[in-house]
């Protein structure tokens, strides 16, 4: 089995616990306020990366560590999209879920940018995977979409952008390295958000632990991502692939909130786990990728 499938796995299990611990505030705690909180918990990352030397970068090196964090500022800033969109009103809330399809965005650069090829498997894999994303996310409430979904496409296309300078990044630095450089452009954002919000007043121990731990979770995700990227996987596979962690949120969520499944979400999962499978066939795309043995390095 290829690392950045192994990899891609554990962010999909990473980010899935990121779901399912971002529904647990509840209204104690606003999304911007979360925001700004979680961002304590991608400081022990960044600091241990830090220790490591992942800040260090040759002259050659500063242009992909650049991507990295310029992928960070672009991916905090939709999360900050996303957080007006949602506080534009109710209605707007109907088109937050097609934010989730920014793989769309990811692959459509990264085929004729990243040159990449994909198996016959791995289409299906990718077809399958976004159809998951797309029930996981999407309402049943039967509401339109009209002029929000303008609104929408904004933070789809800031995280998918994001994605593929993740990828670039990975390309010429260590997962390491580009993962310091990616969650140091969450910094900024979020500064701004503490200076224009402030710091909530009388939250528990527990309220802030959790939201440290969210931000723990979803760095952590960050850092098996890129290191996904760096092990030579397509940003075109990887990106949809590492979207379906509502398969690991919605077990969660039924298991300790008694959430219910509806018919949707299970056609979801399944189609997840078939999305996996295919997504995995690394080998026939490797023969269709790969130059004859005499040419390769």
């Amino acid at each position: 089995m290829p690392s950045w499938f192994l990899y891609t796995i554990l962010t999909v299990l990473l980010w899935g616990g990121w779901g399912f611990a971002s529904r647990l505030p509840g209204s104690r705690l606003s999304p911007e306020h979360t925001l700004v909180i979680s961002t304590f918990g991608v400081l022990p990352i960044l600091i241990a990366l830090g220790l490591k030397g992942a800040a260090r970068c040759s002259r050659a090196q500063r242009g992909p560590a650049a991507w990295a964090l310029l992928a960070g500022l672009l991916g905090s800033a939709g999360n900050l999209a996303l957080y007006r969109l949602m506080n534009a009103g109710e209605r707007a809330a109907t088109v937050v879920p097609l934010t989730a399809l920014y793989p769309l965005i990811t692959i459509a650069l990264a085929v004729p940018i990243l040159k990449e090829r994909l198996s016959g498997w791995q289409k299906g894999g990718v077809a399958l995977a976004l159809g998951a994303i797309y029930l996981f996310n999407t309402t049943t409430d039967g509401a339109t979409l009209d002029r929000w979904i303008l609104l929408a496409l904004l933070p789809t296309a800031l995280w998918g952008v994001a994605a593929l300078l993740q990828k670039l990044s990975a390309q010429s630095l260590s997962g390491e390295v580009s993962t310091f450089w990616f969650l140091l452009g969450l910094i900024p954002v979020a500064s701004a958000m503490a200076a224009l919000k402030g710091f909530p007043r009388d939250l528990s121990p527990s309220l802030w632990g959790l939201a440290v731990l969210i931000g723990l979770l979803l760095g952590l995700g960050n850092l098996t991502l890129l290191a996904a990227y760096a092990s030579d996987g397509k940003a075109s596979v990887i990106t949809p692939l590492s979207s379906l962690y509502p398969i690991v949120t919605v077990p969660l969520a039924v298991a300790f909130l008694g959430e219910k499944v509806g018919a949707r979400e299970g056609f979801a999962i399944a189609l997840s786990l078939c999305s996996v499978a295919a997504l995995s066939q690394e080998r026939a795309a490797q023969t269709l990728t790969s130059p004859p043995a005499s040419m390769s390095q």
